[in-house]
């Protein structure tokens, strides 16, 4: 049964797609079976992963409408080592048209119960707002990883975002929690970026994952070339954390 994870934070800005990129490589580097589900209409984890959006003969736009399954939509990421559901601006327009059709938020949740079987983890970058389409990846995730950099303002998007968890919970998840939080951009000289951190590991716990990803320019520059950082640039530090997260994320599902 694949391990199902959205990547969300409802701050942009925060390294979403590079986390969900860089952890599906580092995750199929491991020998995980992964797919990544894009589900931001900018489509930036489908470009990270090194696919052409605007090559998409089928998306997660045609998945939402019920007109394509995931097995007829999915494509490799040609270095990454994973699959892709990919995004371009078809997906703006789902969310008028989901409004209207019956359960709109679970749509994501019965297409991926179809290829269950076929992945160890299945991650789904979120767009940076509450609305239909992140509802669809919360909906059918087992838990949320939430990449932060540690300033005052993301302890503040932070709140709202543990709200939001709480609420889907509640109301139309009961399997959704937060499976943990990854300090990311982060920079040791900033005293500031010290003191953050140590706030959320008193306040959360083991929550905070241990792998801190670096600021680096390397991973900065990998979307560039269509390639996850931990392929573009193997050894750069940026990298070594990603590798170093994954197999972080793959200890604690053993665990449990």
């Amino acid at each position: 049964m694949a391990r199902i994870f959205c990547v969300a934070n409802q701050k942009g800005g925060v390294g979403k797609t590079t986390t969900t990129v860089n952890l599906a490589a580092g995750l199929a580097q491991l020998g995980q079976r992964v797919l990544v589900v894009d589900l931001d209409p900018q489509g930036n984890a489908t470009m990270g992963s090194g696919v052409d959006k605007r090559s998409l003969t089928l998306s997660v736009y045609d998945v939402l409408i019920e007109s394509a399954t995931i097995a007829e939509a999915r494509v490799a990421s040609p270095r990454g080592g994973f699959d892709l559901l990919g995004a371009n601006r078809e997906l703006a327009g789902a969310e008028v048209e989901l409004v209207g059709l019956e359960r709109r938020e679970r749509r994501l949740e019965g297409a991926l119960s179809a290829i269950d079987a076929e992945y160890d983890f299945v991650l789904i970058d979120c767009p940076p707002s509450l609305n239909l389409l992140t509802l669809n990846g919360l909906c059918s995730a087992h838990g949320v990883v939430v990449p932060m950099q540690c300033e005052y303002f993301a302890l503040e998007g932070l709140s709202d975002l543990v709200n939001t968890i709480k609420q889907v919970h509640a109301n139309l998840n009961p399997d959704l929690r937060i499976i943990g939080l990854l300090r990311v951009m982060f920079d040791a000289r900033i005293t500031l970026q010290q003191q953050v951190s140590e706030q959320l590991k008193s306040h959360f716990g083991d929550k905070v994952f241990d792998t801190v990803i670096p600021r680096n320019v390397r991973l900065a520059e990998a979307p560039s070339y269509g390639l996850p950082g931990v392929v573009f640039d193997p050894a750069s530090k940026g990298a070594v954390a990603f590798k170093a997260f994954a197999g972080e994320m793959v200890e604690r599902m053993r665990a449990k």
